[in-house]
């Protein structure tokens, strides 16, 4: 399982984004991409769903959760 900052910078590189890109097309700031993909600073839970949305993916894949069994 990814760490959260390796799952959300796995789904901007496969969007094929730029960090600057994916602040341009979501209005969230590049200092903010960066300091979450880098571990620094966790997302909080509306800006998870905004990028899901997006990517047209789950929250739980957003983060890099693996289903619970």
């Amino acid at each position: 399982m990814m760490n959260y900052g390796e799952s959300l910078k796995y789904h901007r590189e496969a969007a094929g984004l730029s960090q600057s890109e994916l602040s341009k097309k979501t209005g969230i700031s590049h200092q903010n991409i960066n300091r979450w993909e880098s571990g620094f600073v966790l997302p909080n839970i509306d800006f998870c769903v905004k990028l899901a949305d997006f990517y047209g993916i789950t929250v739980d894949e957003l983060i890099g959760r693996d289903s619970i069994k």
